[in-house]
């Protein structure tokens, strides 16, 4: 029976999600769970979780829990990334410092300030979870679904051994679900191809029978103007062509046309900080499993949608499946940097995960996304190669904080973040003088 780590485990959400769909597979009904996390306290929580997981779904598992991370490694098949590096006050600070200068975001943590801020302080983390699995469990595969994706992903792949390693996301699967919905067309009836950059990715062919359903949609979206006419993404489909795969609320501050002005913030109905409150939210769902838990109440098993469960089964029993992972582009997606990480469909079976070449993007689809992986590329610069002023360019060339800010303003935003993340950063980049204004 395959081993299966939980890194981050104290997250008992998703680890229950996730364990869920694991479990009720019977191929894997057996499996070794091996749960880490730093917190003792959440920790306990993760181990209540999956016990009480197991007897809902019928599974007997072997249940392993250890603060080592180490340990909980030792001899892995597939390692489970689901860490959130400085928790919910790390968040608070992502959001509270950039809007002292002036910078609002309503998620922050794939792009923006935020997202560079929170790479910079999970990479550290993560090379040291890939150099741990090349000494404890070298054959295992990485699944990782910590944000921000595209540049976690990317790191690991350019500064650790660790090359068995994709990202997994739930844009896809949501969207396509979303968009037959819009159009009245069972999913099941729908075939749909999408690639890209994580968070924005594009769906390029969405179809029934052969034939093209954005037709459909732009039907819908004309009969309602007061509700999809006022999203992001239906805005950046209208302006771009294609279907973009991640919220609105996601989309927005990854451009530089909507955080800024106020009026865009009224018409698209966004709301900048919205991902503290959702935090808050998961910190109060944690405490109410704990409680559920303490009170003998089971615990309802429903399945989801989730890549990883799924790519294990299939790794471990030849099922042949299509799943969107993030990947490196090593010849994938012509128009977009080599090496750099990428969306695309990958089929997956006991041979492994095989990436799919999609070719070329539209040109305007990969003009944008190569600025969203310019952000990425020198963040990721900054943390590998220890280089305060890479932090700078990235900020300087992230599309919602140059908007908003002039150059000396994004410089004393980026000392600021630096000053307020301290330790959880790479030495090179605090132990160095403040950036040039």
């Amino acid at each position: 029976m395959a081993k299966i780590a939980l890194i981050g485990a104290g997250s008992a959400t998703f680890t229950r999600m996730l364990l869920g769909d694991i479990l009720s597979f019977d191929e894997l009904a057996g499996s070794t769970i091996a749960l880490h996390d730093i917190d003792s306290e959440r920790l306990d929580t993760a181990i209540a979780v999956a016990h009480a997981t197991a007897r809902e779904t019928g599974a007997h598992p072997v249940v392993e829990a250890s603060l080592d991370r180490r340990a909980a490694l030792d001899g892995a098949d597939y390692v489970i990334n689901i860490i959130a590096v400085g928790g919910h006050a790390a968040t608070v600070v992502d959001y509270e410092v950039p809007l002292r200068h002036g910078v609002r975001q309503t998620i922050g943590d794939t792009l923006g300030i935020g997202g560079i801020f929170r790479a910079l302080r999970t990479i550290p983390v993560l090379e040291g979870i890939a150099a741990d699995m090349a000494e404890v469990c070298p054959n295992a595969w990485l699944l990782n679904y910590t944000n921000p994706m595209a540049m976690l992903c990317w790191a690991i792949a350019e500064g650790t051994p660790q090359k068995k390693v994709v990202g997994l996301c739930h844009s896809v699967q949501n969207t396509t679900r979303q968009l037959a919905e819009y159009v009245g067309v069972p999913f099941e009836e729908v075939t749909f191809l999408g690639a890209g950059v994580n968070h924005q990715a594009w769906i390029l062919r969405f179809e029934r029978a052969g034939e093209s359903l954005y037709p459909l949609l732009d039907e819908a979206i004309a009969r309602d103007p007061d509700g999809l006419q006022r999203h992001v993404r239906v805005e950046m489909y209208r302006r771009l062509g294609f279907f973009p795969t991640e919220s609105s609320e996601h989309s927005s501050e990854y451009l530089p046309w909507f955080m800024r002005h106020d009026d865009m913030l009224e018409r698209f109905r966004l709301q900048p900080g919205c991902y503290v409150q959702e935090s808050l939210e998961n910190l109060d769902e944690h405490a109410r499993v704990r409680a559920a838990i303490a009170a003998g109440e089971p615990l309802p098993v429903e399945p989801s949608i989730e890549y990883a469960p799924q790519i294990i089964h299939s790794m471990e029993t030849g099922r042949v499946r299509t799943v969107y992972g993030n990947v490196r582009n090593e010849g994938l997606i012509d128009n977009l940097p080599h090496g750099a990480c990428v969306e695309v469909p990958c089929l997956v079976d006991d041979a492994g995960l095989q990436p799919t070449k999609v070719g070329a993007l539209p040109a305007q689809c990969a003009a944008l996304n190569r600025t969203f992986l310019n952000v990425g590329e020198l963040t990721i610069k900054a943390a590998l190669e220890g280089r305060r002023e890479h932090v700078l360019h990235a900020a300087m060339l992230d599309p919602n904080t140059s908007a908003t800010l002039t150059l000396e303003g994004i410089a004393a935003l980026v000392d600021d973040m630096i000053e307020a993340h301290g330790d959880a950063l790479p030495e090179g980049i605090r132990r160095t003088t403040a950036v040039a204004r």
